[in-house]
Protein backbone atom coordinates (compact mmCIF):
# COMPACT_ATOMS: atom_id res chain seq x y z
CA UNK A 1 0.00 0.00 0.00
CA UNK A 2 1.52 3.29 -1.11
CA UNK A 3 0.43 5.28 1.95
CA UNK A 4 2.10 2.75 4.26
CA UNK A 5 5.35 2.94 2.30
CA UNK A 6 5.29 6.73 2.39
CA UNK A 7 4.64 6.81 6.13
CA UNK A 8 7.35 4.26 6.90
CA UNK A 9 9.86 6.18 4.81
CA UNK A 10 8.93 9.47 6.53
CA UNK A 11 9.15 8.03 10.05
CA UNK A 12 12.49 6.40 9.37
CA UNK A 13 13.74 9.74 8.04
CA UNK A 14 12.67 11.45 11.26
CA UNK A 15 9.74 13.36 9.81
CA UNK A 16 6.40 13.62 11.65
CA UNK A 17 3.37 11.66 10.48
CA UNK A 18 -0.24 12.00 11.66
CA UNK A 19 -1.53 8.53 12.51
CA UNK A 20 -4.90 7.33 13.80
CA UNK A 21 -4.19 5.47 17.04
CA UNK A 22 -6.57 3.47 19.24
CA UNK A 23 -7.56 6.57 21.23
CA UNK A 24 -6.93 9.82 19.34
CA UNK A 25 -4.97 11.00 16.30
CA UNK A 26 -1.28 10.99 17.10
CA UNK A 27 1.79 12.74 15.78
CA UNK A 28 4.50 10.10 15.40
CA UNK A 29 8.12 9.97 14.33
CA UNK A 30 11.38 8.07 14.70
CA UNK A 31 12.05 7.48 18.43
CA UNK A 32 15.76 6.85 17.94
CA UNK A 33 16.58 10.31 16.57
CA UNK A 34 16.57 13.18 19.03
CA UNK A 35 16.11 15.84 16.37
CA UNK A 36 12.95 14.08 15.18
CA UNK A 37 11.36 14.55 18.60
CA UNK A 38 12.23 18.25 18.68
CA UNK A 39 10.68 18.60 15.23
CA UNK A 40 7.39 17.22 16.60
CA UNK A 41 7.56 19.48 19.65
CA UNK A 42 8.11 22.57 17.53
CA UNK A 43 5.18 21.62 15.31
CA UNK A 44 2.93 21.28 18.38
CA UNK A 45 4.35 24.27 20.23
CA UNK A 46 5.09 21.91 23.09
CA UNK A 47 7.70 22.48 25.84
CA UNK A 48 10.67 20.15 25.51
CA UNK A 49 10.36 19.31 29.22
CA UNK A 50 7.10 17.43 28.57
CA UNK A 51 7.52 13.65 28.26
CA UNK A 52 6.26 11.67 25.28
CA UNK A 53 5.49 7.99 24.91
CA UNK A 54 7.55 5.32 23.26
CA UNK A 55 4.91 3.40 21.29
CA UNK A 56 5.86 -0.13 20.25
CA UNK A 57 4.24 -2.53 17.82
CA UNK A 58 4.46 -5.49 20.21
CA UNK A 59 6.33 -6.80 23.25
CA UNK A 60 9.29 -7.94 21.20
CA UNK A 61 9.77 -4.42 19.83
CA UNK A 62 9.20 -2.88 23.25
CA UNK A 63 11.81 -5.05 24.96
CA UNK A 64 14.23 -4.43 22.09
CA UNK A 65 13.84 -0.69 22.73
CA UNK A 66 14.07 -0.91 26.53
CA UNK A 67 15.73 -4.20 27.52
CA UNK A 68 15.55 -3.23 31.20
CA UNK A 69 11.78 -3.73 31.24
CA UNK A 70 11.97 -7.15 32.83
CA UNK A 71 10.87 -8.50 36.20
CA UNK A 72 8.11 -6.45 37.80
CA UNK A 73 7.93 -3.92 34.95
CA UNK A 74 7.59 -6.67 32.37
CA UNK A 75 4.83 -8.38 34.32
CA UNK A 76 2.92 -5.10 34.64
CA UNK A 77 3.32 -4.37 30.95
CA UNK A 78 2.05 -7.80 29.97
CA UNK A 79 -0.93 -7.46 32.33
CA UNK A 80 -2.17 -4.24 30.70
CA UNK A 81 -0.85 -4.11 27.16
CA UNK A 82 -1.83 -4.01 24.37
CA UNK A 83 -4.49 -1.47 25.30
CA UNK A 84 -5.30 2.22 25.80
CA UNK A 85 -2.72 2.75 28.53
CA UNK A 86 0.54 4.65 28.80
CA UNK A 87 2.67 3.00 31.48
CA UNK A 88 5.35 5.05 33.21
CA UNK A 89 8.03 2.53 34.16
CA UNK A 90 11.61 2.66 35.50
CA UNK A 91 14.27 3.62 32.96
CA UNK A 92 17.49 2.72 34.81
CA UNK A 93 19.66 2.95 31.68
CA UNK A 94 18.28 6.46 31.03
CA UNK A 95 17.33 5.61 27.46
CA UNK A 96 15.62 8.08 25.08
CA UNK A 97 16.31 11.15 27.21
CA UNK A 98 14.53 13.31 24.62
CA UNK A 99 11.29 11.43 25.46
CA UNK A 100 11.53 11.42 29.25
CA UNK A 101 11.00 15.08 30.07
CA UNK A 102 12.39 16.13 33.45
CA UNK A 103 12.81 12.62 34.84
CA UNK A 104 15.32 10.52 32.87
CA UNK A 105 14.87 7.63 35.33
CA UNK A 106 11.37 6.92 34.00
CA UNK A 107 9.87 6.33 30.57
CA UNK A 108 6.31 6.14 29.26
CA UNK A 109 5.53 3.18 27.01
CA UNK A 110 2.53 2.01 25.01
CA UNK A 111 1.47 -0.91 22.86
CA UNK A 112 -1.78 0.22 21.22
CA UNK A 113 -4.46 -1.95 19.67
CA UNK A 114 -4.38 -0.84 16.05
CA UNK A 115 -5.78 -1.89 12.72
CA UNK A 116 -5.53 -0.79 9.11
CA UNK A 117 -2.61 1.30 7.85
CA UNK A 118 -1.50 2.35 11.35
CA UNK A 119 -1.06 -1.31 12.29
CA UNK A 120 0.97 -1.98 9.15
CA UNK A 121 3.13 1.11 9.67
CA UNK A 122 3.93 0.35 13.30
CA UNK A 123 4.68 -3.27 12.45
CA UNK A 124 7.14 -2.09 9.80
CA UNK A 125 8.99 0.48 11.93
CA UNK A 126 8.77 -1.41 15.25
CA UNK A 127 8.33 1.68 17.43
CA UNK A 128 7.63 5.40 17.26
CA UNK A 129 7.60 8.32 19.62
CA UNK A 130 4.07 9.63 19.69
CA UNK A 131 2.02 12.42 21.17
CA UNK A 132 -1.48 13.60 20.38
CA UNK A 133 -1.77 15.53 17.11
CA UNK A 134 -2.96 18.75 18.70
CA UNK A 135 -1.40 22.08 19.50
CA UNK A 136 -0.05 22.18 23.04
CA UNK A 137 -3.02 22.52 25.40
CA UNK A 138 -5.55 21.99 22.61
CA UNK A 139 -8.28 19.38 22.51
CA UNK A 140 -7.53 15.81 21.55
CA UNK A 141 -8.35 15.12 17.87
CA UNK A 142 -11.12 12.57 17.34
CA UNK A 143 -11.10 12.92 13.55
CA UNK A 144 -8.49 14.01 11.04
CA UNK A 145 -10.44 17.24 10.53
CA UNK A 146 -9.85 18.00 14.23
CA UNK A 147 -6.08 18.00 13.73
CA UNK A 148 -4.99 21.64 13.44
CA UNK A 149 -4.23 22.72 9.90
CA UNK A 150 -0.67 23.78 10.77
CA UNK A 151 0.07 20.27 12.05
CA UNK A 152 -1.45 18.58 9.00
CA UNK A 153 0.53 20.87 6.72
CA UNK A 154 3.74 20.45 8.73
CA UNK A 155 3.55 16.67 8.80
CA UNK A 156 5.02 14.57 6.02
CA UNK A 157 1.76 12.64 5.80
CA UNK A 158 -1.65 12.60 7.49
CA UNK A 159 -3.62 9.35 7.40
CA UNK A 160 -7.40 9.38 7.76
CA UNK A 161 -8.64 6.57 9.98
CA UNK A 162 -12.17 7.82 10.44
CA UNK A 163 -13.62 8.79 13.80
CA UNK A 164 -11.78 7.59 16.91
CA UNK A 165 -12.86 7.55 20.57
CA UNK A 166 -11.31 10.99 21.02
CA UNK A 167 -10.20 10.26 24.59
CA UNK A 168 -6.47 9.82 25.25
CA UNK A 169 -4.80 6.86 26.90
CA UNK A 170 -4.95 6.40 30.66
CA UNK A 171 -1.52 7.22 32.11
CA UNK A 172 -0.37 5.06 35.02
CA UNK A 173 2.83 5.60 37.01
CA UNK A 174 4.40 2.43 38.41
CA UNK A 175 7.73 3.95 39.45
CA UNK A 176 6.93 5.00 43.02
CA UNK A 177 6.08 3.11 46.22
CA UNK A 178 2.41 3.07 45.17
CA UNK A 179 1.02 3.14 41.61
CA UNK A 180 -0.65 6.39 40.63
CA UNK A 181 -3.12 7.47 37.98
CA UNK A 182 -1.52 10.48 36.29
CA UNK A 183 -4.32 10.91 33.78
CA UNK A 184 -7.71 9.29 33.54
CA UNK A 185 -8.36 8.45 29.92
CA UNK A 186 -10.36 6.02 27.84
CA UNK A 187 -10.42 3.32 30.54
CA UNK A 188 -10.43 3.28 34.34
CA UNK A 189 -7.04 3.79 35.92
CA UNK A 190 -8.03 2.28 39.27
CA UNK A 191 -9.18 -0.96 37.66
CA UNK A 192 -5.98 -1.16 35.63
CA UNK A 193 -3.82 -0.67 38.71
CA UNK A 194 -5.73 -3.41 40.52
CA UNK A 195 -5.18 -5.77 37.59
CA UNK A 196 -1.46 -4.93 37.44
CA UNK A 197 -0.96 -5.43 41.18
CA UNK A 198 -2.74 -8.76 41.03
CA UNK A 199 -0.33 -9.82 38.28
CA UNK A 200 2.78 -9.00 40.33
CA UNK A 201 1.44 -10.33 43.64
Amino acid sequence: MEVVEQAVEAIRAGRPVVLPMDTVYGLATNPYREEATWRVYRLKGRPDTTPSALVAADFSSLFDCVPELFGRSGVIARALLPGPYTLVLPNPARRYLWLTGLDPETIGVRIPELEGPSRDILDRVGAVMATSANLHGGREPRALADVPQEIREGAALAIDGGELPGIPSTVLDFTGPEPRVLREGLVSGAEAIERALSAVA
